[in-house]
């Protein structure tokens, strides 16, 4: 048994900055008392050694649980808050959580006991225990692109081996501020504070993403990382109207590879973006290409992280060759020992000690890694294989193009054949934005048709939800 990483961080390093939010701040030392009095409160609501459910927002309040419930011993399960109340339903049920800590009462009643963030604080203090360095941290639900959500299981050991390898990458420097704008119930989020106490850097938590905010703040040099997708870097740059502070050194870029035209404007304004490739299932980041890289690898997502592995694999199931495309697998002690109550799911991803992603890919002559797109978001038009992905990336190439997703209308002639839909900075018409595409991909992979939207969906990790453009198309065809 070991003390938590909190109590350790606090012990070491007891007076430097931990936490940030607004105009508020905490040490290590005060964030690990707050925690302690948090967690001798919440014991009296503990009845089991099962998962406790936390439906927050990023605010400290949930620093301050994730941490007392780690003192506890107990698996965090982490409720996306922009799920249905059906959602957080069968995720409670599936890993059998018998109590939810959130910060207001759901008019509608959820499968387990709910109990405040105030409820917690009016209680009445009572022992804690310590924990064990090798027991289950927290559980995740995938975002369910194929079937239901299943729970991806994040051990300590698992954090531990994310949090060293991103360290190896990036590096490390102890005044770091790690800038958190993306959801904490998300890994991307989840990941970072636990960076934190394990590095001893502090973490400025925003309560959403606000390019304005954000942009001010990087100039005036109150964070030196800071973790995106491609949506939020897009947003970044339409603000940016002076340089960001020289203290600032990393842009960690998630949810897909940037387009051309990103990479080179970043390149131009010296933004230093280091592209990723990761998921729930590797506690983040497992792969990266660095921006001295990315001017020259245009759309991959760079090599395997130290000390991971990566391989492709054919349907036959032998590794493939450079440039063939296949099922991209992981290994590494970054990855899941499995999802949680399902063993069959368990199985049929993890072989062998390899995680079988479901993403395809391929890696080039000098070993990097260039994500194709999911399995299950291909499009086979007259037998060709047609990928979302290289489509997206010439529309995102167009200068009036914000957004685009790509997904498979059904066609009497050609089984599927690719649409495109849009969120546009500008007017443009569909044939323009046909023409472009004609000029730059083969007619098979050229949309049939544009649709302009507003917005596009997106998991909580910024990623585009192909399933659900698939559904609206088809909906619609169907309907005709």
């Amino acid at each position: 048994m070991m003390t938590s990483w909190l109590e350790k961080r606090a012990h070491l390093t007891p007076n430097r900055i931990a936490l940030y939010f607004g105009h508020d701040s905490w040490t290590f030392k005060e964030l690990e008392k707050e925690v302690n009095e948090f967690a001798a409160k919440l014991s009296g609501f503990i009845h089991s050694s099962d998962p406790v459910a936390v439906l927050l927002p990023n605010h400290p309040d949930t620093v301050m649980v994730i941490h007392a419930l780690q003192k506890l011993e107990l698996p965090v399960l982490m409720l996306n808050s922009r799920l249905t109340r059906d959602e957080w339903n069968y995720q409670l049920s599936d890993s059998r959580a018998q109590l939810v800590v959130t910060d207001q009462w759901i008019e509608s009643p959820l499968s387990a006991e709910m109990i405040t963030v105030y409820d917690i604080r009016q209680s009445a203090p009572l022992d804690v225990t310590s924990w064990g360095h090798s027991d289950l941290c927290s559980i995740m639900y995938t975002s369910g692109t194929t079937g239901r959500p299943k729970g991806v299981m994040q051990s300590y050991d698992n954090h531990f081996a994310s949090a060293s390898a991103s360290a190896f990458n990036i590096g490390l420097d102890t005044k770091d501020i790690w800038m958190c704008a993306v959801p904490l119930f998300h890994i991307s989020g989840y990941s970072i504070l636990m960076r934190s106490v394990i590095y001893g850097i502090g973490v400025r938590l925003y309560a959403k993403f606000d390019e304005a905010v954000i942009h001010n703040d990087l100039v005036s040099g109150k964070g030196t990382v800071l973790s995106v997708v491609t949506v939020m870097l897009q947003r970044l740059l339409e603000v940016k109207d002076a340089a960001y502070h020289p203290s600032f050194r990393c842009m960690l870029l998630g949810g897909g590879p940037a387009p051309e035209s990103m990479v080179e404007q970043c390149h131009q304004l010296k933004i230093p973006v280091f592209q990723s490739y990761g998921m729930t299932e590797t506690c983040s980041q497992f792969t990266t290409l660095s921006p001295d890289d990315a001017p020259f690898k245009i759309g991959s997502s760079g090599k395997p992280l130290f000390p991971g592995e990566l391989k492709i694999i054919k349907e036959s199931g032998e590794v493939a060759a450079h440039g063939d495309v296949g099922e991209i697998a992981l290994n590494g002690p970054s990855v899941t020992s499995g999802y949680f109550n399902n063993r069959p799911a368990t199985e049929k991803a993890l072989q062998q000690g390899w995680l079988k992603t479901g993403d395809m890919g391929y890696l080039d002559q000098d070993g990097f890694l260039y994500v194709v797109d999911r399995r299950s978001d291909l499009i086979i038009s007259g037998g060709e294989n047609v990928y979302p992905a290289e489509i997206e990336s010439v529309l995102m190439s167009h200068p009036a193009v914000r957004e685009a997703g790509v997904a498979g209308k059904k066609d009497l002639d050609w089984g599927e054949v690719p649409v495109a839909f849009l969120v546009t900075n500008e007017t443009c018409t569909e044939e323009e934005l046909l023409r472009y595409c004609r000029e730059r991909l083969a007619a098979y992979k050229t949309p049939k048709s544009i649709y302009f939207k507003d917005s596009l969906p997106r998991n909580a990790g910024g990623k585009l939800i192909r399933r659900f453009l698939k559904e609206e198309v088809n909906a619609d065809n169907e309907n005709c």
